[in-house]
């Protein structure tokens, strides 16, 4: 049991869980921006209250909801370990050292991209999340559901709210650019001829992803989803 704790306590160990954390964060976000584009249907948020209805009730889902915690929260921690842990080894910078030349400045940023984003997931579940969960929803859309799109009309009409979204999947967006392709490096999943198909597929998911999620409060806010 000791090794087996030592393995994941170890530099690669601690890669392993962001890589796993992190392919199982992409495929929750895949969900929750289906879910979410639900309101582009444009008519009073009833197509997206019977989603956000079936998620709430689903045993499954539910059940998913505190994995999901957990993950996300594995994720963090070792993402701001490893943060930590790189600075720690390196007190002292290299004089002739070109970041440039060796990466992206995005991969060095992780750590700096992900707290802007986990300052916006605090903001995103006091909003919505505690509201749907804990303090209940007060309106009803026309088929008698909670109304969770009100409170997203409601929160998208400040323009502070707004700002932060667009702002956060700007972070979102660079994050994944990394984030993607390396946990499947991390995982060991590189072949000369399906490396390139990871890393297109990753480009290309991070952009949509992250343009989908912006788009949302900037249609809310200009009165374009009502």
């Amino acid at each position: 049991m000791a090794s087996f704790g030592n393995a994941f306590s170890s530099s690669i160990g601690k890669k392993l869980i962001m890589g796993i954390t992190g392919l199982f964060l992409i495929l929750f976000l895949l969900v929750h921006c289906f879910l979410n584009s639900l309101i582009f249907f444009n008519d009073g948020g009833v197509t997206f209250n019977t989603g956000a209805h079936f998620m709430a009730n689903n045993w499954i889902i539910r059940a998913g909801e505190i994995v999901l915690f957990i993950g996300l929260l594995a994720h963090i921690y070792q993402g701001f370990r490893l943060t930590f842990e790189n600075q720690a080894a390196r007190p002292v910078k290299y004089a002739a050292y070109n970041g440039k030349a060796n990466s992206k400045w995005y991969s060095r940023s992780m750590g700096l991209l992900g707290t802007l984003i986990l300052i916006f997931l605090i903001v995103h579940l006091a909003n919505f999340w505690v509201v749907s969960r804990f303090t209940g929803i007060p309106t009803e859309d026309a088929l008698g559901q909670e109304d969770l799109f009100a409170v997203m009309r409601q929160s998208f009409h400040n323009i502070w709210i707004v700002i932060l979204y667009v702002l956060a999947m700007v972070s979102l967006a660079y994050h994944l650019l990394h984030g993607f392709a390396s946990a499947f490096q991390t995982l060991g999943w590189n072949h000369k001829k399906y490396t390139p198909i990871l890393k297109g597929i990753g480009f290309w998911y991070s952009i949509l992803i992250s343009l989908l999620f912006a788009a949302m409060p900037i249609a809310v806010y200009a009165g374009l989803v009502n």
